[in-house]
């Protein structure tokens, strides 16, 4: 038998190659893990897919998640993994493990555990702590392997307790030679392979003791040093968080880091509830600054960002009534069966009903603001799908309506936080038409019982670039070709990965072949599959015929193959200009 030309062949898709370009029919070879062909061309693979009538696209990128721990321990990066994306980027505001003594490492602990919601138990179970540096964390997840490549940032609060020790805890000012040597920590990170640098100076980021992440502290001095850091090395980006609550002070230290670096430099943008037109003051400013040559981008969210509450949930707006934490303790199925009691249930709604205006949980309790997940999750809910207008509709009490979706059906409680102030999704529309956008914001690895937004790739499809069923591109108001663009070239170049993101000979051979009329999510549910058994929220994807990375398949209909392609990208080699 004649010896294949090729490792895998992919015949007969539509190939949206990343590029933003019109799609086209054609053909996929790969060898060695690249792209050795596309379009028409001789040649077999020893395995071959038959792509006809299904959507194939790179592999996403998601540049903005929270996977420092989880790398260390799993060898799947799930949920991403189950949503298209191929590679994924850690190491994100500022909050990480490395570099980390040995006596710094419950700090660290805490920090993530509040300000990502990722449990003490899990991180105490699953982080070996065998690294001290950061090329040496490096060498630590280089010696691992993954379904998805995994590729790092330095984060800041890690950074300047290994400096600062107890006075960076204490958020006490840096010296010039704190500076100075966080400046070079941050050279060696950078030579090691890391791509980059992150900070946050949001005082929402809290360790679960209540402290404030030590990097709030850093003044415009010591960004800015850190900065020069990466101008020095000549390649890195950078990736900054604040409340801009002053947003000409904040602005302006992004735009001193952004001039003192010389590098790339993304920024969260959120429409909050509080202040809803913030970001538009924000963006403003951006504009400015890139029209005065910085390379400066917003990282966005494609869809509202809320919480979610489940009786398998970090929230539970009943857990703090007497009657469930009686039985809190029990078995999600054993717990269950006691909360249908009708005793029980009496009990429960009568101290929740009596409590429930008063204390620091009312946010909890805000019926207009909460929304039942149906079997498939509507993000954009309607005023009239509320808690409180359903309850009013029909007659009866929202604490009532409440207790039987979360008991009686299982269900999940959606609240929307963020980029949906009055229920529209204007922010969000004009955010993702704006040439600075860059989509981020997925957190995957974080919040593991408070929400899930890893699955974003897979909504941003079905949402955006769905087809109706005459083949129409429907309400998702953006081709189908602009949205694999902003999950992939996009994301990629954003943070100096120039050897993905495209379908283009040379270039890595990471794919989804994709059934787009399927294209969709299930409700959010638990998963149990954290070190030690502890849970996380899921989601599901349908539509998902392939995933592969580097030439192998890792998922089938959705489905692990077993196969463990993925490494540590090390972005030492990569160099990178933008606007």
């Amino acid at each position: 038998m004649a010896e294949s030309a090729f490792d895998l062949v992919i015949r007969n898709g539509t190939i949206v190659d990343g590029s933003g370009a019109e799609r086209f029919c054609g053909d996929i070879a790969v060898r060695d893990g690249r792209i050795a062909a596309v379009g028409k061309f001789a040649g077999n693979g020893a395995e071959e897919i038959d792509a006809r009538d299904r959507v194939v696209t790179p592999g996403f990128v998601d540049i903005h998640t929270h996977y420092d721990g989880h790398a260390t321990w799993a060898n799947l990066l799930e949920p991403s993994s189950q949503h298209g994306v191929t590679t994924v980027v850690t190491g994100n505001c500022g909050v990480g493990f490395a570099p980390c003594r040995e006596a710094d490492r419950d700090a660290l602990v805490r920090l993530m555990e509040g300000v990502e919601d990722i449990p003490e138990p899990v991180m105490a179970r699953g982080l070996p702590w065998n690294w001290q540096s950061f090329p040496d964390y490096l060498d630590a997840l280089d010696g691992r392997t993954f379904d998805v490549d995994v590729a790092t940032q330095v984060p800041h609060a890690p950074l300047r307790v290994f400096v600062m020790g107890e006075r960076a805890l204490q958020r006490d000012p840096a010296t010039a030679e704190d500076v100075a040597a966080m400046q070079a920590l941050v050279r060696e990170a950078i030579s090691a392979g890391a791509l980059g640098f992150s900070t946050s100076r949001s005082l929402n980021h809290k360790a679960s003791d209540g402290t404030i992440t030590p990097s709030y502290a850093a003044a415009s001095d010591e960004l800015a040093g850190i900065a020069r850091g990466l101008a020095q090395q000549g390649k890195g980006v950078l990736q900054f968080i604040s409340d801009f609550d002053d947003i000409d002070s904040e602005f302006a230290i992004v735009r001193r880091m952004a001039r003192e670096s010389g590098r790339p430099l993304s920024l969260s943008l959120l429409q909050l509830s509080q202040a809803p037109e913030r970001w538009r003051k924000i963006l403003d400013r951006v504009e400015q600054a890139r029209a005065e040559g910085e390379p400066i981008r917003t990282q966005i969210c494609g869809r509202p960002i809320g919480v979610m509450m489940g009786l398998d949930f970090s929230s539970n707006p009943f857990r703090s009534c007497a009657a469930y934490r009686e039985v809190a303790h029990l078995g999600a199925a054993e717990r269950r069966l006691a909360l249908l009691e009708p005793a029980r249930r009496q009990s429960i709604l009568a101290e929740f009903t009596e409590t429930r205006n008063a204390g620091p949980v009312i946010a909890n309790r805000e019926f207009a603001a909460m929304y039942e997940f149906g079997e498939v999750p509507d993000y954009e809910p309607s005023p009239s799908e509320s808690i409180a207008a359903r309850a009013s509709a029909a007659g009866g009490d929202p604490s009532d309506l409440l207790y039987e979706v979360l008991v009686d059906r299982s269900g999940v409680i959606y609240i929307p936080a963020a980029n949906y102030s009055g229920n529209s999704m204007a922010a969000i529309r004009t955010m993702l038409s704006h040439e600075a956008s860059v989509l981020g914001l997925g957190d995957g690895g974080a919040h593991c019982g408070l929400l899930c937004d890893a699955s974003l790739t897979t909504h941003m499809l079905a949402r955006w670039a769905k087809r109706d069923q005459a083949g129409h591109e429907g309400s998702g108001m953006m081709p189908l070709e602009q949205v694999v663009h902003a999950l992939t070239a996009r994301t990629a170049e954003t943070v100096g990965l120039t050897d993905r993101g495209r379908i283009a000979p040379g270039l890595r051979a990471d794919f989804n072949v994709i059934d787009i009329d399927r294209i969709g999510l299930h409700r959010p549910e638990p998963v149990a599959d954290l070190p030690g058994g502890a849970m996380r929220i899921g989601q599901r994807a349908t539509g998902y015929d392939a995933t592969i990375v580097a030439g192998q398949m890792t998922r089938r209909g959705g489905i692990h193959t077993g196969a463990l392609p993925g490494r540590l990208v090390r972005g030492s080699h990569m160099h990178l200009h933008q606007t």
